[in-house]
This record gives C-alpha cells, sequence and structure tokens, in this order.
C-alpha cells in the first residue's frame, strides 16, 4: 500500500471520527472533490461526469443521489425525480445519509482494488446498489409500493443485484463486485457485513412468513455462498466460497462445504474487514469431500 493512500485512509477514516458526523461529512467531499479535480486535469473529455456528479454539486449526500440517479434513470423515471426521492426518503430518515458514508467508507476500508474514494463513488455497481436499496426500503415502507419495486427491478437491471425493498441491511456494508447477490424479503444484514459475488440469502420453498437468512455483524460471505432458510449467520461469522449453508452458523465460526459444516471455531477477528477468503489456516485433512 503506498504511504499516499495510508495517509488518505488515516485521514478519513481515523483522524475524523465517524460519530462525529458532520466533521466526517466534510472530510469525505473535501477528499472526493480533491479527487475530481485531479480526475479532471487528467482526462478533461470525462469533464460533463466529474462536474456534474461531483464539482456541480452542493455537498456529499447530493453528488452521490446524482449519481445513482444518473445511473437508473430511463424513459419511465427522470434522473430529477429519483433526486428527488432520494432527498425525501433522507430528510425523513437520517440515518439514510449516515449509513451511505459508512458504506462507502467500508469500500475504502477493505478493497484492495480501491485507490481512491472516487471509484467507489462514480463506478462500483455493489455501493450504487445498495443505496438504491436504502431509497427502495424507505418508498416500500412509507406507501409508495409500486415506486420501490420499480426502481427495485431497475436497480437489478442496471447493477445485476437482486434485493428486495422489503429485505433490512444496516450500515457499513460491503458488497464486493455484488454481481448476482440475490437477497430475500425477510433477510436481515447487520451492521458491518461483507457479502462478495453471487451470494444468495434466500428461502427454501414456498412457505410465507420469516423465511430468510440473518447474518450479524462483521461477518464475512464468500463468493458463491447459498444461505437458505431462516437462520442465523452468527456475529463475525465466516462463510467459505461456494458453501451451501442450512443450518445456523455459529458466532466466530468457519464454515465450508455443500452442505456447509464448522471447519474452524476461532475465525480470526473480524473476517468481514480481512476479507479473508483462503482456508490456508486449516488442514488440508480436516474436509470431508463427496463426490
Amino acid at each position: 500500500m503506498s504511504i499516499a493512500r495510508v495517509r488518505s485512509r488515516l485521514s478519513l477514516l481515523t483522524l475524523v471520527p465517524q460519530d462525529e458526523p458532520e466533521q466526517f461529512s466534510d472530510a469525505l467531499w473535501a477528499q472526493l472533490r480533491r479527487e475530481a479535480q485531479a480526475s479532471y486535469a487528467a482526462s478533461p473529455m470525462l469533464a460533463p461526469l466529474f462536474f456534474d456528479s461531483i464539482l456541480n454539486q452542493p455537498n456529499f449526500e447530493s453528488a452521490v443521489f446524482h449519481r445513482i440517479a444518473a445511473r437508473l434513470r430511463n424513459d419511465v423515471i427522470s434522473l430529477p425525480l429519483i433526486v428527488r426521492a432520494f432527498h425525501r426518503a433522507a430528510e425523513a430518515d437520517p440515518s439514510i445519509s449516515e449509513a451511505l458514508k459508512a458504506d462507502i467508507s467500508a469500500v475504502f476500508e477493505r478493497d484492495p482494488a480501491c485507490e481512491r474514494l472516487i471509484e467507489p463513488f462514480l463506478y462500483f455497481k455493489g455501493f450504487h446498489a445498495i443505496q438504491t436499496h436504502r431509497l427502495t426500503h424507505w418508498l416500500y415502507h412509507n406507501d409508495e409500493r409500486e415506486f420501490a419495486l420499480y426502481l427495485q427491478s431497475r436497480s437489478s437491471e442496471v447493477f445485476q443485484t437482486d434485493i428486495h425493498p422489503a429485505a433490512r441491511i444496516g450500515r457499513g456494508v460491503f458488497l464486493d463486485h455484488a454481481t448476482g447477490l440475490v437477497v430475500g424479503a425477510t433477510a436481515v444484514i447487520d451492521d458491518d457485513v461483507s457479502l462478495l459475488q453471487n451470494v444468495t440469502l434466500g428461502g427454501t420453498g414456498k412457505q410465507s412468513g420469516d423465511r430468510h437468512p440473518k447474518v450479524r455483524r462483521g461477518a464475512m460471505i464468500g463468493a458463491g455462498a447459498k444461505i437458505l432458510g431462516n437462520i442465523v449467520v452468527g456475529e463475525n461469522a465466516r462463510v467459505a466460497a461456494g458453501s451451501v449453508v442450512l443450518q445456523e452458523v455459529p458466532p466466530g465460526c468457519t464454515v465450508a462445504g455443500v452442505p456447509a459444516r464448522v471447519v474452524r471455531t476461532a475465525t480470526p477477528e473480524e473476517p468481514a474487514r480481512s476479507m479473508d477468503q483462503g482456508l490456508s489456516e486449516l488442514s488440508y485433512a480436516s474436509f470431508t469431500w463427496t463426490i
């Protein structure tokens, strides 16, 4: 990691605590504007992108809302319509603005491919998909169900994720790559969770009621994992890539396999932050392979 990136991380994630929302927002906004100016200088042919999305916007929240609306708009829903909906939701529920700042910080902290804040802000569909979900969730629960479902469908088309508007998602959530993510209506994702591509939080059949997984704080769900049914993935648990989870995962454990079973009972602390999908710390002989 470069010295410049270390300094940037320290200034944004440590020196300005996230429990001081106004100062944290100002730091994010200042950093994002600096990066936009540098990007414009390097790539002036993209001037409309940098100016419309960032440099001509009044603050960080407005910039995020505008950028996502620009990606979602079509002949049915205009950019101003989506922007107004975001502002209505954020005014009614301030936690939406707080969560989007925690989410972009999570990307910057956990994704080794992310060198600048402007990258998830402009380009990363996982960050955009989860912010769209925050809007559709608010709309769904505030008598605008058709608008919520249409936006969810549009988000699925644009960002390749399918997150039901009723699903509950905490803050500081990182969707790495995001393509193929499916989250059912009664699923719950707590704060500080990381999920990779092609993860399914689904049901097991046609039953109604509470039927989808609950992923607790700090858990990491590896690429291609399928978690099915009203089961709990415990706090700081880790689900290995490609696993099919049909039973509850105890806190702090690693599960792997089809069907998944516990392969470690003391997962390294905060797997959602370390993003370690490898199982190299486990003995190869500890697995039982079934063909």
